[in-house]
C-alpha cells in the first residue's frame, strides 16, 4: 500500500476554474487580459509626524494625466493609464496589465487642512501630504497661579 501525503489545497485551483466555468465568469487573470478591464491604484495611508500621507501606485501614468481635486471634504484622485501601442506593429502575446480610467475618493478627516495639501510624483508613485490643521495639533497648556 502506497501512502500519499494529503494536501488540502491541491485541488483548489481546479475547483475555482470549475465554479467560474459553471457560472460563466472569467477568472481574475482572464479579466486582466482584456483591454477594457478597469483598475484602481493601490494606496497606503499613514501618518508621518504632523501629516497624513497617501501614497498611490500609478505606474505608466504621467504626472500631467493625473487630476487631484478637493471638494466638500473629499479628495478625488483621477486619471487614465493608456495602452502603449507598439509602433512596429508587433504582436502582443500576453498582457496582464490593466488599462483605462481610474478614480479613487478619500473622505478627509476634520483634522486635515485641505488648503495646504501637496503632491509629488516620482517613479510611478504619487505621494500626497495632508497637513493637520493647527487647531487639531496637540499643544501644551500653561497652568496659571490663582
Amino acid at each position: 500500500m502506497t501512502l500519499i501525503k494529503w494536501d488540502p489545497f491541491r485541488d483548489f485551483g481546479g475547483f475555482e476554474r470549475r465554479v467560474h466555468a459553471a457560472f460563466g465568469e472569467l477568472s481574475s487573470r482572464d479579466a486582466l487580459d482584456s483591454s477594457s478591464a478597469s483598475w484602481s491604484p493601490v494606496v497606503e495611508v499613514f501618518e508621518r509626524g504632523d501629516d497624513l500621507v497617501i501614497r498611490a501606485e500609478v505606474p505608466g501614468v504621467r504626472r500631467e494625466e493625473i487630476e487631484l481635486r478637493v471638494e466638500n471634504d473629499t479628495l478625488t484622485l483621477q486619471g487614465e493609464r493608456k495602452r502603449e501601442i507598439d509602433e512596429e506593429g508587433g504582436k502582443t502575446y500576453r498582457s496582464e496589465r490593466a488599462y483605462g480610467a481610474f478614480m479613487r475618493r478619500f473622505t478627509l478627516p476634520t483634522t486635515v487642512d485641505s488648503s495646504k495639501i501637496s503632491a509629488t510624483h516620482k517613479d510611478g508613485v504619487l505621494e500626497l501630504v495632508l497637513p493637520k490643521a493647527e487647531s487639531s495639533k496637540p499643544r501644551r497648556l500653561e497652568i496659571q497661579a490663582a
